[in-house]
């Protein structure tokens, strides 16, 4: 065991989170969910997601047979709605191929939906104990500073290198402790904005700080201008005060979630809005727009509400569409603006 994990491992005895709901108790099933969750969203956000969906979903046959609409229920809010339906994906993967269980073979293990190399090594490091590398987003900010690696950590070069720093400090001994205990470091400690270096145990020998570069490493992500992206939602109110919603495509934006009706324009909402209800009499109302940034565009979605429709005879409730009543709407996977939006 090299100084770095031994330096890492006294401090995380001392410092580091052990109290977490997946680690208690520390299964594979619930080792996976958290890790899933944890991509790209902060454990502070995780885990009353994670603890409502372990509740209703309490292992990997009961996610593998769940009704989509009760995973997406369940996950609606998180973001990044793909890493739901990679789960249910891979868990019935697991049904089929692997006797109900996560595969303990890494190879295997990355090559279920939504799991790569990283998480792949922190299921089989955490669940099992087995010597895997992993190289997350506070990885990566740690060993970056450690070792002085300039450059944005999502640079090909600039990620081969860190992989083959994280590789080299991974111990023999006390895996699970050692994956928690840098994951702990970068979230608490070797944070990206104003890192508290003074309680870092990787402090005489990391380079960045010796250097005066801690906050020049890492690089930041080269900047980018994010496009705009327009549409209209249909928002078509009958006399119960029921909401027209319609399940979105597998793939694209909110993929497989329940949402409003969209068109490009006033003009086609309208025309839209005739074909899926009765509207005469009813008049579109303008409602304060919607925005929402996603990773690659911002969202700006005006809505126009007709109140006290009729709906339209073969428009019915069915796999693709749905009149919601409030009740209905806070039970199905509905994107978390729109939901607020319509619950308001």
């Amino acid at each position: 065991m090299d100084t770095f994990a031994r330096s890492l491992l006294r401090w995380y005895d001392r410092n580091g989170r052990h109290d977490l709901p997946w680690q208690q108790p520390r299964t594979p099933y619930r080792v996976w969910i958290s890790e899933v969750m944890l991509q790209q969203t902060q454990v502070a956000t995780v885990i009353p997601y994670f603890e409502r969906f372990v509740t209703v979903l309490r292992d990997l046959p009961a996610l593998a047979a769940a009704d989509e609409d009760r995973v997406m229920v369940l996950w609606a809010g998180l973001g990044y709605y793909r890493r739901a339906r990679h789960l249910q994906a891979a868990a019935k993967l697991c049904v089929a191929r692997h006797g109900g269980d996560l595969p303990r073979n890494f190879d295997a293990l990355a090559a279920l939906p939504g799991i790569g190399r990283s998480t792949a090594g922190a299921i089989l490091a955490l669940a099992f104990g087995q010597r895997h590398a992993i190289l997350d987003g506070n990885v990566k900010r740690v060993l970056a500073r450690f070792h002085g690696i300039r450059g944005w950590v999502g640079e090909r070069t600039v990620e081969y290198a860190l992989w083959d720093h994280a590789e080299a400090h991974t111990p023999a001994t006390r895996i699970a402790d050692y994956t928690q205990a840098i994951m702990d470091l970068g979230a608490t400690v070797c944070t990206r904005n104003k890192p508290r270096c003074a309680k870092c145990p990787q402090v005489r020998a990391c380079r960045a700080y010796r250097e005066g570069r801690i906050g020049e490493i890492p690089a930041p992500r080269p900047a980018r201008t994010l496009p705009d992206r327009r549409t209209m939602f249909v928002l078509l109110r009958d006399r119960r005060g029921r909401v027209l919603l319609q399940r979105r495509p597998p793939q694209g934006v909110w993929p497989g979630l329940w949402s409003l009706p969209e068109a490009s324009d006033a003009d086609t909402a309208h025309e839209l809005a005739s074909r899926l209800a009765e509207v005469d009499g009813s008049i579109a109302v303008a409602l304060p727009d919607v925005r929402h940034t996603f990773t690659h565009f911002r969202l700006h979605a005006s809505p126009l509400e007709w109140r006290g429709v009729r709906a339209r005879q073969g428009i019915a409730d069915d796999s693709r569409s749905r009149w919601c009543s409030r009740q209905a709407i806070a039970a199905l996977g509905v994107p978390a603006p729109v939901k607020r939006m319509l619950t308001a």
